[in-house]
């Protein structure tokens, strides 16, 4: 095992192909590794099936060798979340209730991208059950744990992705948002994630949530989140939602810096409450932006918490979800998620649309904000990573898990693009994350600014001692994976 591999990220994998000083094989050979050594700990991932993912390995190695490296990911291993429609795999969704075969055969956009520049699959990674919560856990395939200290939670609902690229088991990861799904653990575990804007990255089958889920890249670096997203934004005619194809760079737009830049910060939205560390770290994070060259102003943008519409519209579409699933398959899935898709679905219709006004309002307001600030900044959370295996922290006045993510689920509302990038971490050694929220459609932008951030303010070669295989696997960990 080349275990000096685990700390390229793709970009520096793929050179390393070029040069002939690496190659596939040994890329996914020390990643399956890897994962074979800390999942116990975590949990990240519910299926790993060692000859497919070497089968693509070789087959690049052979294209490498050849001269004929295909697309721009030839080589690169993958982590993909179980709700991505995979041919050679069965999808889930972390849900006894999905007939697995009836999976197989079918890909996702992404997937189809990713095979078109010759990736390698890694497996797939937990979710909770239809990815309805921001942690990661399901009567399926248990909790996973925070890399950083497996007796917390890693987040989710793409926390699997998420713990899988903190502990360098994969460069790359693919994860879904519905209301912080990719920036919730992204936070958590000190990793990259965008939510592009909605319609950016093409989604099929389309989401039982609806406008407000999208699909988009995680990795160590902005650099590797821009590169993916290259090849993610590729047309897909499957989703009629999607919009025109802009053919931009990602990656070459990252230069450019931020100078010049107008940054709203907003330390709590002017109504969440947040921990001291949190909020040191992100201000923190804001006055490096202004020593970059942005002109950094203090600023909420205005409006009221959202919580219950995004409640209507996000537990409507769990009870979508689970529309055509009678009581004997209810029995058998998450009784949390059960609870609010039945709650939801005694809601009326003039309580939907009351919720998509007020969705509409808000996406004005921010437009509107948007014309003023190029950027707005606030912390991705409010707190670090709590307990494992519970949905909200000990001693919480609430009992559903938005109430502690109010700063991601807003812009799932507006279709906004929303970057989380790790900014520092707690007294405990817990990831601390700030947000970077643009204007629709300005994800180069989003991108950029991340860039530049993370280049003044490198944390990527900092990893959790479960990295090196230095942590304790804590009781009830690693019950979902299987090969």
């Amino acid at each position: 095992m080349r275990e000096e591999l685990l700390e390229l990220d793709a970009l520096r994998l793929r050179e390393a192909y070029r040069e002939g000083s690496a190659s596939p094989v040994e890329a996914a050979e020390a990643m399956l590794a890897q994962i074979a050594r800390c999942d116990a700990a975590t949990n990240a991932w519910c299926l790993i099936d060692e000859d497919t993912t070497l089968g693509y390995a070789h087959q690049s190695a052979r294209r490498w060798e050849a001269g004929e490296p295909r697309g721009l990911l030839d080589g690169i291993p993958v982590a993909v979340k179980d709700v991505f429609l995979t041919p050679m795999w069965p999808t889930r969704k972390a849900s006894r209730t999905v007939d697995a075969e009836a999976t197989l055969g079918k890909r996702a956009p992404a997937i189809a991208a990713l095979e078109r520049h010759g990736y390698v699959p890694l497996g797939k990674t937990t979710t909770p059950e239809f990815g309805w919560k921001g942690v990661t856990d399901s009567p399926l395939c248990g909790p996973t744990n925070n890399p950083w200290d497996p007796s917390r939670t890693a987040g989710g609902s793409s926390g699997g992705s998420a713990a899988a690229v903190a502990l360098g088991q994969g460069p790359l990861a693919l994860g879904t948002d519905a209301g912080g799904s990719i920036r919730i653990p992204a936070g958590f575990c000190g990793i990259v994630g965008l939510k592009p804007t909605f319609g950016e990255v093409p989604h099929w089958p389309p989401s039982p949530f609806g406008t407000l889920a999208h699909a988009g890249p995680m990795a160590r670096t902005v650099a590797d989140c821009a590169l993916l997203m290259n090849v993610l934004t590729e047309p897909d005619a499957r989703d009629a939602l999607a919009a025109p194809r802009r053919g931009i760079d990602y990656l070459q737009a990252l230069e450019g810096g931020v100078a010049g830049l107008r940054i709203a910060f907003s330390p709590n939205l002017g109504y969440v409450d947040v921990d001291s560390e949190v909020e040191q770290a992100v201000r923190a994070a804001a006055e490096r932006f202004a020593a970059l060259g942005a002109e950094v102003i203090e600023k909420d943008p205005g409006f009221a918490t959202p919580l219950a519409a995004f409640g209507d519209l996000f537990y409507g579409g769990a009870a979508n979800a689970m529309r055509d699933l009678g009581p004997r398959q209810r029995e058998q899935m998450d009784p949390n998620l059960v609870q609010v898709a039945e709650k939801a679905a005694q809601r009326s219709m003039l309580d939907y649309l009351e919720a998509t006004n007020e969705r509409q309002a808000l996406s004005e307001r921010m437009s509107c904000f948007h014309t003023r600030y190029d950027l707005l900044l606030t912390p991705t959370l409010p707190l670090t990573a709590f307990g494992t295996d519970r949905e909200v922290p000990v001693d919480w006045p609430h009992t559903r898990w938005p109430t502690w993510t109010p700063f991601t689920y807003p812009f799932n509302l507006t279709g906004q693009p929303a970057l989380s990038v790790p900014c520092g971490f707690s007294s405990e050694g817990l990831p601390i994350g700030l947000q970077l929220v643009g204007a629709r459609f300005a994800d180069d932008l989003v991108l950029r600014a991340g860039h530049a951030y993370q280049q003044a303010a490198p944390l990527t070669d900092r990893r959790p001692a479960l990295f090196y295989g230095d942590a304790p696997a804590p009781a009830g960990a690693g019950r979902g994976a299987t090969s």
